[in-house]
């Protein structure tokens, strides 16, 4: 039997943690995921919003950049989740995109394995996320690795003007809260 020369084989991912000189090469990737989703049109991000988001005093999601070949292959930005009924922490997996070239060549796999191994470094025992339903590519993958569908659960959104009406915007008036 002789062994592969390394040529032939694909060079494996190398994952980093994104840092705040990531931000306009993140931006690039999100405006590539929202094109590959076919939603370029409800992108609103901009550096100073994801550097805050990111970056800021309190940030609210982080982010993973896949390399490969000295290129950005891909990433995955994530952000901590809690499960009441479990009572464990967890995390909501909010991107995982790899490039076109990049694709089967390990990259998604090792950044899903990245988040995973954030996810028990930090006492969490929940990964979870969502893929759209035409995405046959990402859902083939995610039943290769053993991913779960939770086909009961149905994901619902306030965003906007509904956020605003519900949570008492102008002349709305909201419930009293107690503290």
């Amino acid at each position: 039997m002789t062994a592969l020369a390394s040529e032939d084989r694909p060079e494996p991912p190398v994952i980093r943690a994104a840092s705040p000189g990531d931000v306009p090469l993140l931006l690039d990737l999100f405006g590539e995921l929202a094109d590959y989703e076919h939603l370029r049109h409800e992108m609103r991000a901009t550096e100073e919003l994801v550097g805050e988001a990111l970056f800021g005093e309190r940030p609210a999601a982080e982010a993973l950049i896949a390399e490969r070949a000295s290129q950005t292959a891909g990433y995955a930005l994530f952000y901590p989740t809690f499960s009441t009924f479990l009572a464990i922490q967890g995390v909501w997996l909010e991107d995982l995109f790899v490039r076109p070239a990049h694709r089967g060549a390990g990259v998604g796999r090792a950044l899903l394995a990245a988040v995973a191994a954030r996810v028990r470094e930090r006492g969490g025992e929940r990964l979870e996320w969502a893929a759209l339903d035409w995405n046959e590519l990402a859902l083939g993958f995610y039943r290769r690795i053993g991913a779960q569908t939770m086909g009961e659960w149905i994901t619902h959104r306030l965003v906007g003007e509904g956020l605003v009406r519900l949570a008492g915007g102008p002349g709305e008036g909201p419930c009293e809260e107690r503290r």
